[in-house]
């Protein structure tokens, strides 16, 4: 039998929303989640974290990498 290791951490991918607002995106698990302003996305992350793992299961870290595009003209 083997043991199922407990992820410590979860890195989320996160970027602003064409429609406005925040997006992430979880690396490695199906984990996604919107929201209008950063506080709300960090509530939300948490809660979709919450709600994926089974109770003890869930990393003890989550991580947010920020993504931002900028386009300038050449």
């Amino acid at each position: 039998m083997v043991a199922k290791q407990m992820a410590t951490e979860i890195i989320f991918s996160v970027q602003e929303s064409v429609e406005g607002g925040y997006e992430a995106r979880a690396l490695g698990h199906d984990i996604f989640t919107e929201a209008d302003t950063l506080e709300e996305l960090r509530d939300m992350v948490r809660d979709a974290v919450r709600c994926h793992f089974n109770g003890n299961s869930a990393p003890v870290v989550i991580r947010l990498h920020f993504v931002k595009d900028e386009v300038i003209s050449a």
